[in-house]
This record gives structure tokens, C-alpha cells and sequence, in this order.
């Protein structure tokens, strides 16, 4: 006889400013459906298509449930399977052998796989931290913009999600809500409904800008100068809260100064642009005090993307936008959390610390980074990586030279894993990782602002194991004694805020998990009268650190490293633009191995523009080329308009392993960094294309 249904509450952990509260519908130990949770606020009992489908990946049939051993060559993907005990043994002695020799040769990889503090980068952390492992720079999605809204306004803060619903008008710039921020595009629709004008800025006509009022498709990698030509109209024509930049801001003078450098026919041409748009929209812009932007992270994806956020950021205090709660800017919202990093990750426990630390290997470099042969600049060679939470061979930019480096036989790699990516073909040691729905974690949103706990819904599926446990594992087969590494779950989740602080209203992990989630207390508006969080209290347009550190103190736009502007020759050889945002059915490389949402997306597809198209004896349906120094791959051509000339459009991103010729679009992005952040440059990529 069957037993009754039973629901839990969760979370999605996956990386969405939505962080949706989930209800769990579990029979028999099995769950059967994820649904969203309709008294949570943010969710309001809607899901996306892609983890509607969660209880399928769950227990998908080619999940990953017993830790096993490589047997075929690197990235062959032939395994056998072994104990837990076993998998540990050798996990110890090798690490042990390596850590023994110089522990900076072992290095961690992890990025949002799941947004949890507990499974994510706490026990994980604390291990790597006693080993004096190397130290990973996590800059891979959103460096660029977080260093730019720190330098602005002192951390990751912005407006309250729900209150666009209330905007007079709302820019959305550089981002496809329809795809990667469903709860936004809902109150998004309804200020458009109450009569707000919806402007989408980007180069591609995303499925959301086809549904704004207006499509502004400027060049990519240009959003900096729109920004700053904005600035010189709404100063021009004195479009500006006075009282709001003498008491709230810094550093106006400069700004000024920089503004007028940018009238709008230089900006005109910078993006290709009709100048009256630039004009139009500055003065639509300035002319409402309920003017909201919401910034995602793909214009900063470019060479100089942490300029192009400040300067984005500094449009709400010139008007005097912050006043009202519909008003301002939303990146986001994730440095409102009273996060307690050191007591999550103990830094302390690093050989040295504070004042001698491991070498930091950024992230976006890694393929540089594991084909480096060692030296005293570099430090010791890596002899060992870590993966979890991550699939940087499909993920990471200039993937032939990280799939070579990570071929290399001398290389001890251990990835944990729900299923077999492309990078854990690559694995000496596979083991098998719980999903959200089989682990305790505690989240923050950098959407909304709420903090959420996630309970386990049902047992480990198989015999996997919480990231937290393995490393326990591991540590344990090490012989290390140091009590941090062995805390439970509840224990480090206890720990992951600083539940005195104002903003968390008296709630407790304990009230955290019997009531789902907690709203943080802040202010509606939360900026209407100043109180930033940089060393001056106001809004820094001129940025004193900045200038410390040898950088640009003002915001300025700086064209993309590969472009006709910075490198002509380049450009001539490779004359196309080419980003690769998101397809709306995967999320990163999350999800591409469930059948039904790679079957709606079909295949690698590009779009390419009409006259791009007949410049190459490219038709509809072709199969093309992709190529530059860097790489090549094949997709499917669609000729069309959405878009601009000139740019080519991959969304993504594939595991290679499930496309036609084992290659996705990080075959030709670089490994070039922002100005700001060390984050990636993926949309700062020029390519050519030939019929294949």
C-alpha cells in the first residue's frame, strides 16, 4: 500500500536573481513534483519551465549515484565503479602526497552550481584553507559588476524587486528576463500595464526586448558610452535633482567633466546608434522621478564592463531617482544579506594568516593556469584540482586550452558530481554530489530580498553524498584533526549570518527553517535619503580607492579588446561580433542533459543578420562555421533580424559532449579580463562564419 503524499519546502539553488521558495511532493521517498511555493512572496507559486522539471533531474536515469574510478584515458569517460572508502583512500593519499610537496599546487574549482552557503563554499573552504591549497578567484559571472556597484555604492545593493511593478518607466539593460528573471518580467508586465514604458538596451532582440515599447540594439560592449551620453543630455539640459547630488553624492565636478566628453554624436557612433534615440531616451529618462533600471550581468561582459556599471549605477543619483522606492537601479541585491563569510569559510585557518596567504588562481584563466609549467612568478605547478559545483570544460572561456589542461595525465583531478559533464570525463576520481532536494543549505537571493532555508525533502538518492560530507571524507582520510572541518550541516548553516543585525529582525536559523524564509528589513526606498556604503556615505561617481589603486577614478567607456576601435587588424580578419547568452531552456550548463528541455532548444543554433547572411552565401538552415584563433564550432544558421548587423548571436551553452561536433561557444571565447573585478570578457569576442 502506498504511503500518503508527503511536501517539504526548498529552494532553487541554481544561479537566478529569483531564488524561488519550493514545495516538494514526495511519495514513497521519491520526489514526484517541484512546484513553487505561492505564499512566498517573490515566487508567488510560479516556476520556470526549467525547474518545474526538477524531480527529473533528481532522479534522472543517468544520475550519478556510486563514486567511481577512470580507467580510459582523460576526457574518454570511462569509469568503474569503487567504495565510498575507497574513493576516499586515494582521495587522501594523493592530495596528501601533493600537499606534502607544496600545497599550493592543489587548487579548488566551484562557482554557483548550487547559490547554498552550506554546500557551496563552508566546509569546502575551511578544507582548502587548512591545506594552504591555492586560492580560486570566483570572478567567472558577476566580478565586474559587483567591483562596479562596490566602488559606486559600496556592495551589491540596489531596489527592491517588487516595487518596479509601481515604475513609470523601466530600462531594461543588458538583460532577457523572460529567460533568466521570470518573478521580474511579471511586475515588469504589470508597470507596463499601469502605463510604464518598457525600453530594452541590447544588441540581440532577446525575446524580452521583443515585448518592450522600444529596442535600443546598440553595439556590444558599448553600454558605457549609452551611459555616459545619457549623463551629458540630462546635464545639458539640466535634467537633475541638485539637492540630491550636493547631499548624497561625490564627486559631481568630475563627472561633469567626463559627461561633456561624450556628447551625443560621438556616442552616436561609439554604438551605432541613431543620435536622437540617445537624446530621447536621456529625456525620457530624466523627465520621471519613478525611473528604474535593471541592469543583469551580461553588459559587463566585456573589456570594460565594471566602468560600464558605474557609470549605469550613477544615472539614479543625478536625477534623483533613489527618492522613490520604484525608482533606482537593481544589479543586485545580494550585499543587503548580513552574510558571515568568516565564520562560514575560516580564513583564519590558513597557514600564515592573515598576513601571508596562498596564491589566487582566477577562475577565468584556468586553462592558462593548468597549462602553466610552474615557475617563481606562477608558483609551484597544479598537480591537483577540485571541481564541484561546476563544469568549467563546457563553462569556461578559451575551452581548447582548458580541455588541454585538463587532459593532462599528470594532473590529479577530483570532481563531484550529479552527472557525467564534460569535465568529469576528464575526472580521475568521480563522486557522486546530492542535490538540493537531498541536503540541508540556507540561501540569500541577489533578486530579492528575502534569506531562505532548504530542507531535505528526501534521502540521498543511491549513495551520494552532500559536498560537505565528502570533503568531511576526505579531510578525515588525510588524518586532519582541525575540529572546523568536521561541523555538522546545522551547525555551519547556525553560522551563515549575523543573526543580530538589524536587518534580520530577531530571526534565528531555528525560525529560518520552521517559517521557510525571512524578508530582510530595509528601507521601501532604500537610497532616498543617501546612506551608501562606501568610505564617504554617498554615492562616489569619483572613487578615491579607485584612484589609490592606480585605476580610473571617474566612469569611462572603453572599447571592447576585440573590436574595429582597439584592433583594427583583428577586426579585418574576424569582422563579426559574436555573445552567447543564455537559451532560455538551460541555465549555464545546468539542465542541457535533460532530454526534454535540449530537445525544445533543438540544437546549437547562430543568428546572423540578413545582409551578414548574403555577404557569405549563408541561407536559413545552413550548417556554419564559427571560427577565430582561438577555436572553431558548427550551428545551425538563422537568418534573422533579431540580430544587428554585424553581431552573431550563440545562445548557450551546450555540453560539448551533446553537440553535433563536441564543441559549444567557449571554443572562441578569451581569456582576457574586465577592467574591473578580473571577471570574463565572453562578449568581447570577435569571430568569422563560412558556410561548414
Amino acid at each position: 500500500m502506498n504511503a500518503p503524499a508527503e511536501f517539504a519546502r526548498a529552494v532553487c539553488p541554481h544561479d537566478c536573481p529569483d531564488t524561488c521558495a519550493l514545495r516538494v511532493t514526495v511519495e514513497n521517498g521519491r520526489a514526484v513534483k517541484v512546484t513553487g511555493d505561492p505564499d512566498h512572496p517573490p515566487t508567488q507559486g510560479v516556476l520556470c519551465t526549467k525547474v518545474s522539471r526538477y524531480a527529473d533531474r533528481v532522479h534522472h536515469p543517468r544520475r550519478l549515484t556510486t563514486p567511481m574510478r577512470r580507467v580510459g584515458r582523460k576526457g574518454e569517460g570511462r569509469f568503474e565503479p569503487i567504495s565510498w572508502d575507497e574513493a576516499l583512500r586515494i582521495a587522501g593519499e594523493r592530495l596528501s602526497q601533493i600537499a606534502e610537496r607544496g600545497p599550493e599546487a592543489i587548487l579548488p574549482y566551484s562557482y554557483a552550481g548550487t547559490m547554498g552557503f552550506v554546500q557551496g563554499d563552508s566546509i569546502a573552504q575551511r578544507f582548502f584553507h587548512k591545506l594552504g591549497a591555492s586560492q580560486l578567484d570566483r570572478t567567472i559571472c558577476a566580478a565586474a559588476g559587483a567591483a562596479g556597484l562596490k566602488y559606486t555604492y559600496g556592495a551589491s545593493l540596489g531596489m527592491h524587486t517588487e516595487f518596479f511593478a509601481e515604475s513609470e518607466v523601466i530600462l531594461i539593460w543588458g538583460a532577457n528576463p523572460i529567460a533568466s528573471n521570470l518573478h521580474f518580467w511579471t511586475l515588469a508586465q504589470a508597470a507596463k500595464r499601469n502605463g510604464a514604458r518598457l525600453i530594452a538596451i541590447d544588441p540581440y532582440r532577446s525575446l524580452t526586448a521583443e515585448k518592450c515599447h522600444q529596442h535600443i540594439a546598440l553595439k556590444p560592449g558599448t553600454d558605457g558610452a549609452l551611459a555616459l551620453g545619457m549623463m551629458h543630455v540630462l546635464i545639458a539640459e539640466d535634467l537633475l535633482d541638485h539637492a540630491y547630488i550636493a547631499d548624497h553624492t561625490l564627486g559631481f565636478e568630475q563627472m561633469k567633466a567626463r559627461a561633456l566628453d561624450y556628447p551625443p554624436s560621438r556616442v552616436a557612433e561609439i554604438c551605432d546608434i541613431d543620435e536622437q534615440v540617445i537624446v530621447e531616451l536621456a529625456r525620457l529618462y530624466g523627465s520621471k522621478k519613478k525611473a528604474a533600471i535593471r541592469l543583469n550581468y551580461g553588459m559587463q561582459r566585456v573589456r570594460g564592463g565594471g566602468n560600464a556599471v558605474r557609470a549605469i549605477a550613477s544615472l539614479p543619483s543625478l536625477t534623483g531617482a533613489w527618492r522613490e522606492r520604484a525608482g533606482g537601479v537593481l544589479l543586485s541585491s545580494s550585499g543587503w544579506a548580513p552574510v558571515d563569510t568568516h565564520a562560514l569559510e575560516r580564513p583564519d585557518l590558513m597557514p600564515g594568516w592573515p598576513s601571508k596567504q596562498p596564491r589566487i588562481v582566477n577562475m577565468n584563466e584556468i586553462g592558462n593556469a593548468l597549462c602553466h609549467p610552474g615557475d617563481d612568478t606562477f608558483g609551484p605547478k597544479i598537480e591537483a584540482i577540485v571541481v564541484y559545483n561546476s563544469n568549467p570544460v563546457a563553462v569556461a572561456p578559451d575551452s581548447p586550452r582548458v580541455q588541454a589542461g585538463f587532459a593532462r595525465d599528470d594532473l590529479f583531478t577530483i570532481v563531484l558530481e550529479h552527472f557525467q559533464t564534460d569535465t568529469a570525463d576528464y575526472a580521475d576520481l568521480l563522486l557522486p554530489a546530492t542535490t538540493q532536494l537531498e541536503h540541508l543549505d540556507v540561501h540569500k537571493s541577489y533578486g530579492h530580498t528575502y534569506v531562505m532555508a532548504n530542507l531535505p525533502a528526501i534521502a540521498p538518492v543511491g549513495d551520494a553524498r552532500p559536498n560537505t560530507e565528502i570533503f568531511r571524507g576526505i579531510a578525515r582520510a588525510m588524518g586532519l584533526t582541525e575540529p572546523a572541518l568536521y561541523e555538522s550541516d546545522e551547525t555551519v548553516a547556525s553560522s551563515a549570518f549575523r543573526w543580530g543585525d538589524a536587518v534580520l529582525e530577531g530571526a534565528t536559523w531555528e525560525t529560518l527553517k520552521r517559517d521557510g524564509w525571512a524578508k530582510l528589513n530595509l528601507p521601501d526606498a532604500p537610497f532616498a535619503n543617501g546612506g551608501f556604503r562606501t568610505p564617504s556615505g554617498k554615492c562616489e561617481f569619483y572613487s578615491e580607492r579607485l584612484a589609490q589603486a592606480g585605476l580610473e577614478p571617474v566612469p569611462d567607456y572603453l572599447p571592447p579588446y576585440e573590436s574595429a576601435d582597439s584592433s583594427p587588424e583583428l577586426a579585418a580578419r574576424y569582422p563579426l561580433a559574436m555573445i552567447s547568452p543564455p537559451a532560455r531552456n538551460f541555465l549555464n550548463s545546468t539542465f542541457v542533459n535533460v532530454e526534454s528541455l535540449r530537445a525544445t532548444e533543438g540544437e546549437p543554433h547562430l543568428d546572423i543578420h540578413p545582409a551578414d547572411a548574403v555577404e557569405r552565401a549563408i541561407s536559413d538552415g545552413d550548417q556554419v562555421r564559427i571560427f577565430n584563433d582561438r577555436g572553431s564550432m558548427l550551428a545551425r544558421a538563422r537568418v534573422t533580424d533579431k540580430a544587428r548587423e554585424g553581431l552573431v548571436v550563440g545562445l548557450s551553452i551546450w555540453w560539448k559532449k551533446l553537440a553535433p561536433d563536441g564543441r559549444n561557444a567557449n571554443e572562441v571565447t578569451s581569456q582576457a579580463l574586465t577592467d574591473l573585478g578580473g571577471s570574463a570578457t565572453f562578449y568581447d569576442c570577435l569571430v568569422e562564419v563560412e558556410r561548414a
